[in-house]
């Protein structure tokens, strides 16, 4: 493994208790810094935060609902007294169907949760961030917002607007310490396949010239760069990880 500089510092991981979240919440100690894991399911947060050992806080939040982020960040900041990076891991894929089969509820939970989440914890975490001149966000978007996956209208269009967010927010504070640059997975073993069809799993895979899926380790590898400070001129900027997939 190489070495990441991220000592002293602090980052809230949303998602934080399984997946993408608790493999990037590990590099971030192994790089010297401590960790805030933000996930809904406050019993998993704490079982993960003692996995990883004394460096790792937990708080229960869910990033659909504003007062529980604000909570969040007042509990983080009591506990750690800084937040140094964000990076946005929570999201859903929501059902694997056609446009016109697609139910209505879903389509809005899959907005809230990967949409309006990702806004209200950069919202709320931004202020702080500009008061010190100093930030890392990362956003987790996903190839799909590029290409837009067949049979998952509302994920792909999700990380569309995930990308937007990003390029938007990132000129906005072009002019402090702050940087915001998202990544593009193509797919990556974790558990969020339990939700996806077997079809759509070899569709994926089919799409990918490496003929595998990523691993959480090789996507935690470039979150951690992009929250030191060495990642010190891109903002506003879409990493790929897509196994070649990616062709723009």
């Amino acid at each position: 493994m190489n070495q990441l500089d991220f000592e002293g510092r602090h980052a809230v991981v949303t998602g934080g208790a399984t997946g993408l979240g608790f493999a990037i919440a590990q590099r971030m100690i192994a790089s010297g810094g401590s960790v805030s894991l933000w996930d809904r399911d406050g019993s998993g947060a704490h079982k993960a935060a003692g996995r990883l050992g004394p460096r790792a806080l937990a708080v229960a939040v869910d990033v659909v609902d504003h007062s529980s982020v604000a909570a969040a960040v007042e509990a983080t900041l009591g506990q750690s007294g800084r937040i140094d990076a964000l990076v946005n891991s929570a999201g859903i894929t929501g059902p694997n169907v056609k446009v016109w089969d697609y139910p209505l509820d879903a389509w809005r939970q899959v907005l809230e949760v990967n949409l309006t989440g990702l806004f209200i914890c950069c919202r709320e975490v931004v202020p702080h961030m500009r008061q010190r001149n100093y930030g890392r966000i990362v956003n987790i978007a996903s190839v799909a917002g590029k290409d837009g996956n067949p049979n998952a209208s509302a994920y792909s269009a999700s990380k569309a607007a995930v990308i937007a967010l990003t390029k938007s927010l990132g000129k906005e504070l072009a002019d402090t310490g702050v940087r915001v640059n998202c990544v593009t997975p193509a797919a990556v073993k974790t558990a969020i396949f339990d939700q996806m069809t077997p079809e759509h799993i070899q569709f994926m895979l089919s799409k990918i010239p490496m003929g595998r899926f990523g691993t959480p380790d090789e996507v935690a590898a470039l979150v951690g760069w992009l929250c030191t400070e060495d990642c010190s001129f891109s903002t506003g900027a879409v990493f790929d990880l897509s196994g070649g997939r990616s062709t723009y």
